[in-house]
C-alpha cells in the first residue's frame, strides 16, 4: 500500500501542478485569452497565436526557457535558443527583410509628404521617453520602452539588444506586438475622437503612377542616406530595402517569394513563440512590467492621435478660406509669369528671325561679291594670256 501511494506521490510530484503558481495560473489565463482574440476576432493571428501559446508553454514548463548555466547537463530550454536570436538582432533584422519584400512604397513615392503623417506619430515615442524618466528609468531603458509607440515589434526588440537592456527584452515585446494585434480595438475610438464623420468619409484619390525606375531607386537611395546618416540602423533599414529591391527589381523572384513567405513564416514562428516564453509569472508579473505596459499604451495612443491630428489639421488648413486665396493669388502669379515668359519668347523670336534674315543676306553678298571676284580675275588671265600671245 505505501509503495502505491509513494508512486501516486511521485506521479503527482512530477505534473506540473505542483510547482505552478497563482501568477502562473493568471498568465495561463491571459494566454488563453489571447488565443481567443486572435482565433476568434482575428487580431493579427499571425503574432498573437505563437505569442500566446509561448506563453502558455513557459508558465507550465518554465524550464522551456531555461539558461544552460543554470542545468544540471549544461543544455538549454528549446525556446532559449530562440529568444538568443532575438537578443542578437537575428530575427528581427530577417523579419525586416520579409516586410520589405511584401512592402510597395509606391504610395509613399508618388506622394512624399504623407511620411509627415508618420513623423507626427513620434510625438508618442518622445512623451512616453518623459514619462519613463519620471518613472525612475534609465535614459536607455526609457528609450527602449518609448519605441513601443512605433508600433513595430522587431525594432523595438532590435533596440533592446543595442541597448543592452535585456532584461527589459520580455514585456517591451509583449507590449509592443500586442499593441500590434489589438490595433482594432486601440486605434478606432481615438481617431472617431479627434475626427469628424465628414473627415472620415473623405475619399482617398488615386495617386499618380510610379514608374519602376522610381520604384528601383527608392530602396537603394534610402539605404545609403539613412545608413549613412545612421550607421546603427543598417541591419534593420539595410534588410527592409533589401527585400523591396528584391521584390522591386523583378528578377529575383525565387527570392522576393522565399523572403515574403517561407523565411518569414518560420522566423515569425520562432519570434513569437520566443517572445511569448518570455512572459514567467516570475519575471512578468512585476510594478516594472506593469509601468512598461502602462508607458506602451501611453506612446501608442499619443501616436495614433498626433498622427490624425496632423493630418487632420493639414486637411483644415488645405482646405481653408485663405488657403484658397493663396492657391489664387500664386496660380495667377504664375499665370503672370508664363503670360511674362511667353512675351519674352515671342521677342526673342521675332528678334531672331530678324537675325537670321540679315545674317542670310550678309552671306548672299559675300556670295555675289565673291563670284565678281571670280570673274574679275579670270578676265584679268584672259587679257595677261592675250598680251602673251602678242609678244611672241
Amino acid at each position: 500500500m505505501d509503495y502505491v501511494i509513494n508512486t501516486l506521490e511521485n506521479l503527482v510530484g512530477q505534473t506540473a501542478f505542483a510547482n505552478l503558481t497563482l501568477g502562473n495560473y493568471l498568465m495561463i489565463l491571459v494566454g488563453c485569452l489571447f488565443l481567443y482574440l486572435a482565433i476568434k476576432k482575428e487580431y493579427e493571428p499571425l503574432l498573437l497565436v505563437p505569442i500566446a501559446f509561448g506563453m502558455i508553454l513557459v508558465n507550465i514548463y518554465p524550464d522551456i526557457m531555461a539558461n544552460p548555466e543554470d542545468t544540471s547537463n549544461g543544455v538549454g530550454g528549446l525556446l532559449h535558443y530562440f529568444y538568443i536570436l532575438d537578443e542578437w538582432s537575428i530575427l528581427p533584422s530577417l523579419i525586416f527583410l520579409g516586410v520589405g519584400a511584401m512592402t510597395d512604397f509606391g504610395p509613399l513615392i508618388a506622394n512624399p509628404m504623407s511620411f509627415l503623417l508618420g513623423a507626427a506619430a513620434q510625438f508618442g515615442i518622445f512623451s512616453a521617453y518623459l514619462i519613463a524618466i519620471w518613472f525612475g528609468f534609465s535614459d536607455k531603458a526609457a528609450a527602449a520602452i518609448s519605441i513601443i509607440g512605433g508600433a513595430d515589434g522587431p525594432t523595438s526588440i532590435f533596440l533592446c539588444g543595442k541597448l543592452k537592456q535585456t532584461e527589459y527584452m520580455g514585456p517591451i515585446a509583449v507590449a509592443a506586438y500586442s499593441y500590434m494585434s489589438l490595433v482594432p480595438i486601440i486605434q478606432p475610438p481615438i481617431m472617431k475622437l479627434f475626427t469628424t464623420e465628414k473627415e472620415r468619409k473623405i475619399k482617398m484619390e488615386q495617386l499618380r503612377p510610379v514608374s519602376k525606375l522610381e520604384r528601383i531607386l527608392f530602396p537603394i537611395i534610402v539605404t545609403i542616406i539613412v545608413c549613412l546618416l545612421l550607421p546603427t540602423t543598417a541591419p534593420l533599414v539595410g534588410m527592409l530595402m533589401l527585400g523591396n529591391l528584391f521584390k522591386e527589381s523583378g528578377v529575383v523572384k525565387q527570392l522576393t517569394e522565399t523572403a515574403s513567405n517561407a523565411l518569414m513564416y518560420i522566423v515569425v514562428i520562432l519570434l513569437g513563440t520566443s517572445v511569448g516564453a518570455s512572459t514567467s509569472a516570475e519575471a512578468f508579473l512585476k510594478v516594472t512590467t506593469l509601468k512598461i505596459v502602462a508607458l506602451g499604451l501611453i506612446a501608442f495612443a499619443v501616436g495614433t492621435a498626433a498622427g490624425v491630428l496632423f493630418g487632420t489639421a493639414g486637411i483644415k488648413l488645405l482646405t481653408s478660406r485663405d488657403a484658397k486665396k493663396v492657391y489664387s493669388h500664386g496660380t495667377a502669379a504664375v499665370l503672370r509669369a508664363k503670360d511674362c515668359i511667353m512675351k519674352t519668347v515671342t521677342n526673342v523670336q521675332e528678334n531672331a528671325s530678324d537675325i537670321y534674315a540679315e545674317a542670310k543676306q550678309i552671306n548672299a553678298d559675300r556670295e555675289i561679291e565673291a563670284e565678281a571676284q571670280v570673274v574679275e580675275d579670270e578676265a584679268e588671265a584672259e587679257e595677261q594670256a592675250t598680251e602673251n600671245e602678242i609678244c611672241d
